[in-house]
């Protein structure tokens, strides 16, 4: 006879796994789903205000906006202008806010709040043609001082950042030559150092960002500058000449040319407020949840009525797997085959204390009405249907005492399940009869203990977190049964059998 082979079976249960814990890490990380409950993430509330003064005329105010700034996520945006029309244009890679009124004068205030979420995912290659330096255009003597002054530079580099690198040392330089201070008499250093890139062929452009500091107001931005190497647009402090945007720091304008443009105004200026909060990181997987792959998988999409349905649902794989095992490698007896995990999620809604006590309480009454029913002689299907009816009589009998005694949780006794409970009592009655009430017993606390153990599992917080939003890990948990299914070894409980050869062995 040949044994068939177990190979497959292990290769799929191996694909279940795999597939279970690959698409909740893609959830994890795509969604931002949070592998703990209660898992907190910070959040950026930065404020722009628009000061100018109307002439009494028509006005446009055009405010250069983030596009997707590098190591943040933009969350929501929103505008404060009473009696302004407000958009958001978006042209040529770059977004901007516009506010419109057909009649304004004196002094006016715009405002722009917009919220972020540091994010360190990569970010997305944007199309179009890669950026060529601009023409830049010198007056002897400039054109030969910054010639002298690229050549150092390019003695000491290869590579458009090295270049970068040293331009900024010969710069900031405290001792500058001759050269240098020419350049420097009547120029910026960051409008200077980027005409140069640009004239030494390395595309180069100022960018502005916003040191977050918290509870911070009437902030300014930053100059930054960064060079396009070719693949992709690098930042370097113009002070420093240090590599790499901080994590503090968000670029508000890169593409843009201006950051504020008015018209039908003078006296335009711009200042930035910022506050740092906290959110939860499932809301923010929530909010997301729409408009990610993953997200139109998640149970979240559900309305709220049947999402409290499934939460619950959720946990019975879980409780499963621990009757599973409790069964099959502990050993230990219950009455039914999974009526512990409905009395588990039974327990999970009237908690545990409460829970047993009803439970042994409908039992035992049950089993004692029971036996006057057998006196009767009655059918099958007859004594179970007057058992059903017997169990909600005493289901409700126990809810009514208890919200007149004024325990709440006396109400909660209908979760019971009512024909699993019937036939429980009809079990138990006939294993009375033909095992006696020492096996009643082991069944009854068998089953007891074994909900007691999957409602445990299923009421910590980190489990109905899991199960609800990482749904694919039931794949995981019915892999673990399948294995569970396989196991021919001996019960935990069965080896006091050998208890004898210790003895013997002495």
């Amino acid at each position: 006879m040949t044994t068939r082979s177990r190979l497959p079976f292990y290769f799929g249960v191996a694909i279940l796994i795999t597939v279970g814990i690959v698409l909740a890490v893609l959830r994890h990380v795509e969604m931002g789903v949070p592998w703990l409950a209660g898992e907190q993430r910070p959040v950026w509330m930065v404020e722009a205000r628009i000061d100018f003064l109307a002439q009494g005329e028509p006005v446009l105010v055009s405010l250069n906006i983030p596009r997707d700034p590098p190591g943040f996520r933009i969350l929501s945006e929103q505008a404060a202008s009473p009696g302004y029309g407000f958009s958001i244009i978006e042209d040529a890679g770059t977004r901007r806010a516009e506010w419109t009124v057909r009649d304004a004068t004196g002094q006016q205030t715009l405002y722009f709040t917009a919220q972020m979420v540091p994010d360190q995912s990569p970010l997305r290659q944007r199309e179009g043609a890669d950026p060529q330096p601009d023409d830049v255009f010198w007056e002897e003597p400039e054109a030969t001082a910054v010639q002298e002054v690229l050549q150092q530079a390019a003695a000491k580099s290869s590579t458009p950042e090295s270049m970068t690198r040293e331009l900024i040392k010969l710069l900031q330089s405290e001792d500058p030559d001759q050269n240098t201070s020419l350049l420097l008499a009547d120029s910026d250093r960051i409008q200077l150092l980027t005409r140069m890139l640009n004239h030494a062929g390395i595309p180069a452009r100022i960018t502005d960002g916003l040191k977050l500091e918290d509870a911070r107001r009437r902030q300014s931005l930053r100059p930054f500058l960064q060079i396009h190497n070719g693949e992709k647009w690098l930042t370097f402090n113009p002070q420093t000449g240090g590599q790499g945007l901080p994590e503090d720091v968000l670029l508000w304008r890169e593409d843009s040319i201006s950051l504020i443009d008015l018209n039908g105004g003078t006296n335009s200026q711009v200042s930035f407020s910022m506050l740092r909060q906290t959110v939860p990181s499932m809301q923010l997987a929530q909010d997301e949840s729409s408009s990610k792959g993953l997200g139109l998988l998640s149970l979240y999409q559900l309305p709220i009525e049947e999402q409290s349905m499934f939460r619950m649902l959720m946990l019975l794989p879980l409780g499963a797997l621990v009757v599973a095992f409790m069964r099959i490698v502990i050993g230990v007896k219950t009455s039914g085959t999974f009526m512990p995990v409905l009395i588990a999620v039974a327990f999970v809604q009237t908690s545990l204390l409460p829970g047993l006590i009803a439970f042994v309480s409908v039992v035992a009454i049950g089993l004692l009405l029971r036996g006057y029913l057998s006196s009767l002689n009655l059918l099958l299907v007859s004594r179970i249907s007057a058992l059903i009816m017997l169990v909600i009589f005493i289901t409700t009998g126990i809810a009514i005492v208890g919200y007149q005694m004024g325990f709440s949780t006396g109400m909660t006794v209908t979760f019971f399940p009512m024909v699993i409970l019937a036939w429980t009592i009809e079990r138990m009655s006939i294993l009375w009869e033909e095992e006696g009430p020492r096996e009643v017993l082991t069944q009854g606390t068998g089953s007891l203990f074994v909900a007691t153990c999957a409602f445990l599992a299923m009421s910590a917080p980190l489990a109905g977190h899991l199960t609800f939003n990482f749904p694919e890990l039931h794949l995981v948990i019915f892999a673990l049964v399948l294995l569970l299914g396989q196991y021919t070894g001996y019960k935990l409980s069965e080896l006091r059998r050998f208890e004898p050869m210790k003895a013997y062995d002495k």
